[in-house]
């Protein structure tokens, strides 16, 4: 059987490659398919895998009319999210694995999912996706090939990456890509594992059919296997948006900006500016991830691996962000929405009336006034980014961008004011590696608990958080003109737990004082926490209906709040143990000491 599916691999593969050929045949023999797709990319295989997609029910062809080329996907109702618990990093030591990840010996991961893998095709046909994750041609874009059984993921695949035969003609004969293999298996989560090998970059992802588990090139690859990578080879894989703000000037300035999930990531790299803001421009490059490395100038530069956008659609309307509205209106894969009667797609929040009647995300009827979500909370869309209608002429520029600023930012009903920079690189790393959000009732059963989300990169960093933290603060060796940093939090409220902030495209006050303080064109007030907007030269607040009291609160900073604070992130500091970096722990007394004093 191993010599016939190694004879079946070659003779089908529109490559040389000698490593890569020996690395599918002998997945093949492990997994056993009846037939082995080499897919190039193009449009005739995308008609073809779209119409069997349609054909065996993996897709349902919405209304040509009002959605052209848009499809509805149902997941499994057991496999709708990442799954955080059965994500795992595969280190020979566990320590370089870390305390905020799950762990499992290499071999000892190996054998579980080789058992598992064994046999797992038969009657199935392997897809073998070459992919780039970055322009092509760029010195940042590292090439992946996924082995599949699942004609969804090769769907998505094509609009998250450059995918098929060019990703394949820039591996050449190199052995330096990632080997991903997945399958669907039975969609028992049970017998779901999506791991990690760094030492090896490859992944193996079984059991699952939901994207953020199956599509490698995202989260697996770009963030997860990236930070190692980035680790060994002296730049940075960070769950950030990149967005370029351009003043009616016609001054560009490119911003990286870490938000953890339902913190408006993706409206804010797609906003649009107030009316107050004629002539400025906001353009986005990239909405999920940025690969950061130092340029020749001195400068740090970024680029957005992907290519298209796998975005959560519940709360996306034309008033919070139209842009992402135009972006899903055509050749967009939807997964877990309903369906109306007409054959369009509807969720929870979107705009105009709730229809009376749908068909819900699992394929029920259901009725207007139902307690049960028509779509599922996590449902998602995946577009290419040419649909984005602000997309950035840079976004495919294999030199990336450079990037002037950087911003965190989490949800936090008090203690951090709207804005505010740090005093320099280090304390600008303390500030990210200590931010975090408020969870929710649903999240956890308790609201208002802070849960630290370093950087945004808990669930993906794929070594020891502590090492990530000081590769974080080593390379500002490597960079001579560091970017500015800078916190905010949009989600401060009143007594009331009312939002003081109006959010959305009001941040553009917030963005472009940050552009002049880059650009030095405004002066601060130093505070004990860092610099923040002057009242008389700060924000330009000119249109917005706000009382002066809330814009106080909104900026203020209260010393016992943040008391409390240093206190409460202790916590995340003793779970790093003695790899929390020491220029860290410097800052955290500095500022404690501050405080006291």
């Amino acid at each position: 059987m191993a010599s016939t599916q190694a004879a079946a691999a070659t003779e089908q593969a529109p490559t040389k490659n000698p490593t890569l050929l020996a690395w599918v045949a002998k997945m093949a023999a492990m997994t056993q398919p009846d037939r082995i797709v080499w897919c190039d990319g193009s449009e005739a295989e995308k008609a073809r895998l779209t119409e069997q997609a349609v054909k065996d029910g993996t897709l349902i062809p919405l209304n040509p009319k009002t959605r052209p080329g848009c499809y509805l996907h149902r997941s499994n109702p057991n496999d709708v999210a990442r799954v955080e618990h059965l994500t795992f990093i595969c280190t020979p030591n566990k320590t370089d694995a870390g305390p905020t990840n799950n762990w499992m010996e290499p071999e000892a991961a190996y054998t579980k999912l080789s058992q598992l893998f064994e046999g797992c095709m038969k009657g199935r046909t392997m897809y073998v996706v070459p992919y780039a994750m970055g322009p092509l041609g760029g010195a940042s874009t590292k090439i992946g090939v996924e082995l599949t059984d699942s004609d969804y993921v090769v769907l998505n695949m094509r609009i998250m990456t450059r995918m098929g035969k060019a990703a394949l003609d820039m591996l050449g004969d190199s052995d330096d890509f990632n080997r991903g293999l997945h399958s669907t298996g039975d969609v028992n989560p049970d017998r779901r594992y999506i791991c990690h090998f760094p030492q090896d970059n490859t992944i193996w992802s079984f059991g699952s059919g939901y994207g953020g588990n199956v599509l490698l090139g995202k989260k697996c690859l770009a963030l997860r296997i990236g930070s190692y990578l980035g680790r060994e080879e002296g730049w940075l894989a960070e769950h950030m948006l990149i967005l370029g703000v351009t003043s009616p000037k016609g001054e560009t300035t490119y911003i990286a900006a870490a938000f953890p999930s339902a913190c408006g990531k993706t409206n804010f790299a797609m906003m649009i500016p107030p009316k107050e803001y004629a002539g400025w421009k906001i353009e986005t490059v990239g909405d999920d991830i940025a690969w950061m490395r130092p340029g020749p100038d001195g400068r740090l530069y970024a680029i957005n691996p992907e290519a298209g956008y796998f975005g959560v659609v519940p709360g996306t309307n034309y008033k919070t962000n139209p842009n992402a509205m135009e972006t899903i209106s055509k050749d967009t894969l939807f997964t877990n929405v309903a369906l109306t009667p007409d054959g369009d797609v509807w969720w929870e929040g979107k705009d105009g009336e709730v229809p009376e009647e749908l068909i819900d995300w699992q394929g029920k009827p259901w009725k207007k006034g139902s307690t049960e979500k028509a779509a599922h909370p996590n449902s998602r869309f995946t577009a290419p980014m040419s649909n984005n209608p602000v997309l950035s002429g840079k976004a495919n520029d294999p030199q990336g961008v450079p990037i002037s600023a950087i911003i965190f930012g989490g949800r936090r009903s008090n203690t951090v004011p709207l804005v505010l920079q740090a005093f320099n690189w280090t304390h600008g790393v303390f500030l990210g590696a200590t931010m975090g959000s408020e969870t929710t009732a649903a999240a956890t059963g308790k609201v208002g608990v802070v849960r630290r989300d370093p950087m945004a990169m808990l669930p993906f960093c794929g070594y020891h958080m502590g090492d990530y933290l000081q590769h974080w603060l080593d390379m500002q060796k490597s960079i001579p003109q560091l970017p500015k940093i800078f916190q905010v939090n949009w989600f401060r409220q009143d007594k009331n737990g009312k939002f003081i902030w109006p959010g959305f495209g009001e941040n553009m006050r917030v963005l472009e004082w940050i552009v002049n303080r880059v650009q030095g064109r405004v002066p601060t007030q130093e505070t004990l926490l860092g610099w923040v907007p002057r009242q008389d030269q700060g924000l330009n607040l000119k249109g917005l209906d706000l009382p002066e009291e809330a814009i106080q609160e909104a900026t203020s900073i209260k010393e016992d709040e943040w008391k409390s604070e240093l206190k409460s992130q202790e916590v995340f500091f003793e779970q790093l143990g003695t790899k929390a970096p020491e220029a860290l722990m410097l800052q955290r007394k500095l500022l404690i000491a501050r405080l006291d004093g």
